[in-house]
């Protein structure tokens, strides 16, 4: 899926964005505002499509003065599948937290991070997780190598997108803790912690 746009799957149009900004948001907002918050210098587009969704009942409009201010009717029939799509990012972490909290082998520690985390990148960006297994574990060891397969798998089956999964041992974060290396400051800027210990007391990072 697109991570960035995770409803254009179905629906590739300004439509979209439009609809997932309003479905983002329970404040009255101009064509403007709208365009402001998708990225879009130029409104015009934006007002036919709140006009074209308004006629539909999609999108409820209100005068003031002379501007119009837009809201999602969340009464509409088609509002629940509207919210679904703009909240595919948050169902995505909910689904992976579901899935670690089932594993028989409980990890150290589980985060998300990289684009996904960001809620940036497309269709081509990778899933990234890091992942801290337990020292009494082995990393060969074939119930904890089908945990990590699968969950590689799942991920692609939900959204479409690699999972690019790093591993260590609880052992080594010390040395990850030490030497700094570039995946540390990237799970420092945005990682988003699924399950076990926080990454400041593993790394001295991390949110």
């Amino acid at each position: 899926m697109d991570v960035a746009r995770p409803y254009a799957a179905l629906c590739p149009t300004l439509d979209s964005d439009v609809l997932n900004v309003l479905a983002g948001t329970s404040r009255s907002l101009t064509g403007r505002e709208v365009a402001r918050l998708i990225g879009r210098k130029s409104h015009s587009g934006v007002l036919d499509v709140l006009s074209r969704l308004s006629e539909h009942g999609l999108v409820d409009r209100q005068e003031a003065g002379k501007a119009y201010l837009y809201t999602l009717n969340r009464d509409h029939l088609a509002a629940p599948a509207v919210v679904v799509l703009a909240g595919m990012r948050t169902e995505l972490l909910a689904r992976l937290r579901h899935a670690i909290a089932d594993w028989d082998l409980p990890p150290v520690h589980v985060s998300l991070f990289g684009s996904v985390a960001r809620g940036e990148g497309d269709a081509t960006s990778d899933v990234d997780l890091f992942v801290v297994r337990p020292d009494d574990i082995a990393e060969d060891d074939a119930r904890w190598r089908g945990q990590i397969d699968d969950l590689a798998a799942q991920v692609v089956r939900w959204t479409g997108n690699h999972a690019s999964i790093a591993e260590a041992a609880n052992a080594e974060t010390n040395r990850l803790r030490k030497d700094r290396p570039p995946i540390v400051a990237e799970l420092g800027a945005d990682a988003i912690v699924l399950s076990g210990n926080a990454l400041a007391s593993l790394l001295g990072a991390g949110r």
